[in-house]
């Protein structure tokens, strides 16, 4: 076969870097989460999930299941088609509602995934501001770094958190020239959060418009689940608002949320949008039964929940002597540093005890920061968590890795 050399080469490097991924086989059980089966080539066997990113369950929870399979009798399977020619439906006319009003903005927009919305908007932005310069944290998402790069706009990476490196870098640049400054509320991987509003004061400088990744924070804090933004007071002071709905929400899409104008400008003109199959109303429905849920007394007392078992499992981790990795949100980093002992300890963890948590490794991660991420959810007890740390101490000191210090 042509070429077939030079795929046989990038598979051995990515072996070699010790960060091939083999898939696991999972059979989720309808309202047993996290609990889970997972078939091997010797057989199946139980085990827990601790790295969904169904943080809250809600794609186990019975009202969203509920309204999928109304909508699923209702409608049918597929969409259809493009939102312009025929895939739009009262559902996605009816979430994207829901969703500028969750938000406080006057329009929003769906699409089939965050990192679709992210790649879509951010390259689309480059072509309505002609001689656009966009701030990127070091640390944000594929996705806005692929947007950004697909862009034109001319492009500055500003250090991580680092307001004053982003002041000189802005300062540097011709005060005329259109500005826009994307990062992040939570950063998935560490667990830290973006200085929203010292952002917010800078592009207010320099008039700026700014760009804020959500993905991480939907569903999970603010009075309604609108993020970290809602719960700090400054959505009104972001331009434009990034989130998923394949995450706390337990469904699947992402979208946009802004200024009625801008969404109307960006859904004429990004081609992410404009050539795809529209999402299929029985995920929209889901999606929206989610979201008014989590804006209700109830989803208020789920993300309580939720942080309380972050926080135990993270006190837990400390207890032990692991090095769990410092992080002020639901993100529990276990800092390992070796790519091949972080899949080690994955897979023994897998096969030996039950246990199913993902390596993260590089280029999620820079070298020498592998990890295993745990994402405790409410449905997480604390005996499930004296299990994890007894497992993982076990598999420690095989491994020869260091505790924390």
């Amino acid at each position: 076969m042509k070429h077939i050399k030079a795929f046989e080469n990038a598979l051995t490097t990515i072996h070699g870097e010790g960060r091939y991924r083999v898939f696991v086989d999972l059979h989720r059980h309808r309202g047993r989460f996290p609990k889970a089966t997972a078939r091997f080539e010797d057989g199946e066997r139980e085990i827990t999930v601790w790295c969904s990113n169904d943080y809250l369950g809600m794609g186990q929870d019975e009202t969203v299941l509920e309204a999928m399979h109304e909508a699923i009798d209702s409608f049918g399977a597929g969409s259809g088609g493009t939102r312009n020619i025929s895939g739009t439906t009262r559902y996605h006319v009816d979430l994207e509602r829901e969703l500028a009003d969750l938000h406080g903005k006057t329009g929003a927009l769906l699409f089939t995934s965050g990192y679709v919305a992210n790649e879509a908007t951010l390259s689309t932005l480059g072509k309505i501001l002609p001689g656009l310069i966009i701030y990127s944290d070091e640390l944000n998402h594929a996705s806005m770094i692929e947007g950004i790069r697909r862009s034109g706009a001319d492009r500055r990476i500003f250090r991580h958190n680092d307001v004053e490196h982003l002041r000189a870098l802005m300062e540097n640049d011709d005060a005329d020239r259109p500005k826009l400054i994307a990062f992040e509320s939570v950063y998935s991987m560490d667990g830290d959060i973006g200085p929203i509003e010292k952002i917010c004061d800078l592009a207010d400088e320099f008039d700026a418009l700014t760009y804020l990744d959500e993905v991480h924070a939907v569903g999970m804090y603010g009075k309604e689940g609108a993020g970290v933004a809602q719960r700090d007071g400054l959505m009104d002071r972001v331009d434009i608002i990034e989130g998923t709905l394949g995450k706390a929400y337990g469904v699947m899409g992402g979208y946009i949320a802004a200024h009625e104008t801008m969404i109307d400008a960006i859904r004429s003109m990004a081609s992410g949008f404009i050539f795809t199959t529209s999402t299929c109303p029985v995920m929209a429905a889901g999606a929206l039964s989610s979201i008014r849920k989590l804006r209700s007394d109830e989803g208020r007392k789920l993300r309580a929940d939720h942080q309380a078992k972050a926080a135990l499992l993270k006190e837990k981790f400390r207890e032990a002597g692991l090095p769990v990795m410092d992080s002020v949100t639901h993100i529990v980093p276990l800092l390992v540093g070796d790519p091949e002992k972080c899949k080690a300890l994955s897979d023994t963890l897998l096969f030996d005890f039950g246990i199913y948590v993902q390596p993260i490794n590089y280029p999620t991660v820079p070298r020498g920061t592998e990890r295993l991420r745990f994402t405790p959810g409410p449905v997480h007890d604390e005996a499930m968590m004296d299990e994890l740390v007894s497992s993982i101490l076990a598999v420690w000191k095989q491994l020869g890795l260091a505790e924390a210090a």
